[in-house]
């Protein structure tokens, strides 16, 4: 596999969200800038990636003849696998990875594809990763039942441990990711829709999985009990950061970057933080127009809602939080004895706050 050096395109399409409610600024140790970069990050653990993507497409052979064609298109279309390389840098940090990891990294990206064929026909999304979305190609009807295949064959894989602990905590967090989203579904263009409220959608949606990769992967390496919580706050933490950050890659990236179809959370109602952060600042007449534009979207309506954004300066408050998140997850495993997967563990939550600060130029330049 060639790799290259990460450019803004590269990032976006990787990037494409520990605690109930917004916790206090953390001083973050010193680092040496620049941050590592992607290939310096995965280069240790890449055959333990490519093991996952063969592997991924071998579940091909899985599923019924006729539905093999959807099955290709979902497990070949895949991203750059951040939540595997967490099975990985975690396994690393403790011990070496074993195939155990790679089954364990598998269901969890099978769990993960689900849900984005599901979000996408919920968003009603054309493109994901730079292509049609399985909603696009072939419905929604066909598409909203390739996910739920897809989540029971993780959940298949998943019962094929020898301890049921793992077929367990993947359930339950698939639960509870489905609950995030229902929760964001239920306030959609509810202005009454708390910060607080949005932080515990985003620990249950989008960091729950990124949780369940380091705490199996601390599990299967025969972790105790201390390492395990530790690994696990880590995970939420750098999860909440992560969805932060695709939050404000939906309001203020460009798709042409990003691969994916954006502006799709406001056109669907759904607050996100610099949304909420501009609410709450703006006065009674501007909060009055945003709550008009989210409660009759139209398409035009995004260059109105930018200017809002803009004038009450959401997108440094929002950064700041992605830092504070990523400063909590350091902070979570320092205590862990040096090694390659924690140092990879480090350098992703600096290689996520670099890319936080290159979007708000990217945003800056685009003014």
């Amino acid at each position: 596999m060639t790799w290259v050096e990460p450019n803004l395109r590269f990032i976006y399409s990787m990037l494409a969200a520990d605690s109930k409610v917004i916790p206090p600024p953390i001083a973050e140790a010193s680092r040496t800038p620049p941050a590592p970069s992607w290939k310096h990050i995965i280069d240790p653990v890449e055959p333990f990636l490519e093991a996952v993507s063969h592997r991924l497409v071998q579940q091909v052979k899985a599923f019924d003849p006729e539905i093999v064609p959807y099955a290709e298109y979902a497990l070949k279309g895949q991203g750059k696998h951040l939540r595997p390389a967490l099975v990985a840098l975690t396994a690393q940090a403790l011990n070496r990875p074993n195939d155990a990891h790679i089954t364990v990294a598998v269901i969890i990206e099978m769990v993960h594809l689900a849900t984005l064929v599901h979000d996408d026909i919920m968003d009603e999304a054309e493109i994901r990763r730079g292509r049609l979305t399985m909603a696009a190609n072939w419905g929604n009807d066909l598409a909203v039942l390739f996910g739920d295949c897809l989540f029971a064959r993780a959940l298949t894989l998943a019962a094929s441990f020898p301890t049921p602990e793992v077929c367990r905590s993947v359930a339950m967090a698939t639960n509870t990711v489905c609950s995030g989203e229902i929760l964001q579904t239920r306030h959609k263009g509810d202005f009454k829709f708390t910060r607080e409220q949005y932080f515990k959608v985003l620990e249950m949606k989008t960091a729950e999985l990124f949780a369940l990769s380091c705490d199996l992967a601390a599990l299967l390496s025969g972790a105790g009990g201390e390492q395990r919580i530790a690994l696990r706050q880590f995970g939420l933490a750098f999860g909440t950061a992560y969805q932060v950050f695709d939050d404000c890659v939906d309001l203020f990236g460009s798709e042409a970057a990003a691969g994916k179809s954006l502006g799709t959370d406001l056109a669907k109602g759904k607050l996100t933080l610099p949304v909420l952060l501009a609410w709450e600042r703006a006065d009674a007449v501007d909060r009055e127009r945003l709550e008009a534009l989210v409660q009759a979207w139209q398409p035009g309506c995004m260059a109105a809602a930018a200017k809002l954004l803009a004038k009450y300066s959401v997108l440094g408050a929002s950064l700041q939080m992605i830092h504070q998140y990523l400063a909590k997850a350091r902070l979570a495993i320092q205590f862990l004895p040096p090694s390659t997967g924690r140092a990879g563990l480090l350098a992703l939550a600096d290689y996520l706050d670099q890319e936080s600060s290159m979007l708000r130029t990217a945003s800056e330049d685009g003014l």
